[in-house]
């Protein structure tokens, strides 16, 4: 790459990416050990390395035309280094040895709009440290790096579906996963379908929000049940017998979980639609993690002619929204949709399909 030989005076030695990606189904259930349902999409992350000539890291962002320089030995960084860096120290706690690196990033995968940006950071970083030093690590292990990465030197406490899916997802299939066992299949659209992603125009730091503390309310009410995760309780009356907010948090929890379980029969589009439905509103009104912009779009989403059925998708407060539409509409899809959303005061823009 020209712009790495600039930068760093020496060529790349290796190159590495890994895809954004989309949740279609199963939101905030990943770190209940429950089952998710995401798939990858087109936008990707990719990073460059080769070995830096002294003793620091130098890592370098296209995106944000920013350079640091890390001393390895010190405190960890700040902003986009502490996920390459804190990729490289998770591997050193695993008791493998990084030498000093220069890294470059750039990516299509936009930041704050929930689809897992970070992520594919990491996923990214690791696959080209597994290439650059030859480490023997399988995929579901760069995944479960990254997250640690993600938790340890990001302050997201978050679970291990976005990881799997930069790196295992592909944008063909859902990919089923268990997140406690980590079994998986991949799984075709609903026949005569294809997603829209929307951007609100909405971001969201996951850091600052109320994600860790919808953790620790899903785990006090685990506690409360007498469960290890909320994934162990299939009766969302059980969820009644909770103190509010947690009886929300829990219900939502537990019939996220059933709707994921529930594609693994097979459904049509039309059902696969109200499932999605049905899950933002839980997503609004249980887990209270929408914003009023995000509520806009869905429900223009939701009456825009073609489209079975839509839903907020990452984490929430900002970010981005999924609609399943007829195949080949997309594009018409997406355009009226936000033609509609400017209407109403707010700007977005398509994400999918590009």
């Amino acid at each position: 790459m020209v712009e790495f030989q600039q930068i760093f005076q020496v060529p790349a030695v290796v190159q590495a990416s890994a895809p954004g990606r989309v949740n279609v189904l199963g939101e905030h259930t990943d770190y209940n050990e429950g089952f998710v349902l995401p798939t990858a999409i087109p936008q990707h992350t990719t990073v460059f390395l080769s070995y830096s000539p002294d003793s620091n890291h130098h890592f370098y962002s296209t995106n944000l035309n920013e350079g640091i320089t890390v001393n390895p030995a010190a405190s960890p960084p700040s902003g986009f280094a502490r996920y390459l860096d804190g990729c490289v120290r998770v591997l050193q706690q695993a008791g493998y040895e990084i030498p000093p690196l220069n890294g470059l990033v750039t990516s299509t995968v936009p930041i704050g709009a929930g689809l897992s940006s970070s992520a594919a950071l990491e996923v990214a970083m690791l696959r080209g440290l597994r290439s650059l030093l030859h480490l023997d690590l399988t995929d579901v292990q760069l995944a479960q790096l990254g997250q640690q990465a993600e938790i340890q030197y990001a302050g997201v406490h978050c679970g291990i579906l976005d990881q799997m899916a930069a790196s295992l997802a592909d944008p063909e299939h859902l990919l089923f996963l268990d997140t406690r066992s980590l079994d998986r299949q991949l799984l075709p659209l609903p026949a005569g379908t294809e997603l829209v992603v929307i951007d609100s125009g909405v971001a969201r730091s996951l850091a600052s929000s109320s994600y860790n503390q919808r953790r620790a309310e899903c785990e006090a009410a685990a506690h409360l049940l007498g469960v290890k995760a909320l994934r162990d309780v299939s009766d969302p009356q059980q969820a009644e017998r909770l103190p509010a907010p947690l009886c929300y948090r829990a219900r939502h929890v537990i019939t996220e979980n059933d709707r994921v379980l529930r594609v693994l029969t097979g459904l049509s589009a039309g059902t696969f639609g109200d499932l999605m439905n049905a899950s933002h509103a839980s997503l609004r009104d249980d887990y209270e993690v929408s914003v009023p912009a995000l509520d806009a779009l869905v429900a223009l989403l939701q009456t825009t002619p073609g489209v079975f059925g839509a839903r907020l998708t990452g984490a929430g407060f900002g970010g981005a929204c999924v609609a399943l539409g007829v195949k080949g509409e997309a594009g018409a899809i997406g355009a009226m949709a936000l033609q509609r959303y400017a209407q109403a005061g707010y700007h977005g823009h398509v994400l999918v399909p590009q």
